[in-house]
């Protein structure tokens, strides 16, 4: 499954986003997530990302969901250093 995260916003920032965000995801997209589908968390068009959005989103979903998660389109400076961050 595919989660194009510039439907939460071009600018992702702030923990109670991130929760919020996250909230949205888990009630109206993953319902229909498979126990075998990998989520993919799609960047583009998103021009700055937050590491205290992101955390929570991430840590929402995998303390959530068995995924395995990967990330598309983080050629942009401040998505890769804050999945850097929280990934690290």
């Amino acid at each position: 499954m595919r989660l194009e995260m510039h439907k939460f916003g071009d600018v992702l920032m702030s923990r109670p986003a991130g929760k919020e965000a996250f909230a949205l995801a888990r009630a109206y997209i993953f319902p229909d997530l498979k126990s075998n589908e990998q989520i993919e968390l799609d960047f583009a068009q998103v021009k700055v990302l937050a590491p205290s959005w992101v955390d929570e989103f991430i840590t929402g979903i995998k303390s959530t969901f068995p995924n395995k998660i990967s990330y598309l389109n983080t050629d942009n400076e401040s998505v890769a250093a804050s999945l850097k961050f929280v990934l690290n």
